[in-house]
């Protein structure tokens, strides 16, 4: 599914695209891929995409949120 359709499916519910395409990339091999997936992680999965379980927001967000909640500090 295109960016384009993916965004358009989300928003004809009234609903905001809970992880938008934008972090896709090609890859010219498995070894590169694989490569990729702490930074994928790191910067969007954890940084960027929203999570339904966490009250739609990311799991840094959450994680401060928290902290913040009961005082302790977080550590990026």
């Amino acid at each position: 599914m295109n960016r384009e359709v993916h965004v358009r499916f989300w928003e004809s519910a009234g609903l905001r695209c809970p992880a938008p395409l934008d972090y896709r990339q090609e890859y010219r091999d498995l070894a590169e891929a694989r490569a990729s997936i702490g930074r994928f992680i790191d910067q969007v999965y954890n940084q960027k995409r929203l999570h339904s379980a966490l009250g739609y927001r990311p799991p840094v967000e959450f994680e401060q949120a928290w902290a913040a909640s009961r005082g302790v500090e977080v550590h990026p």
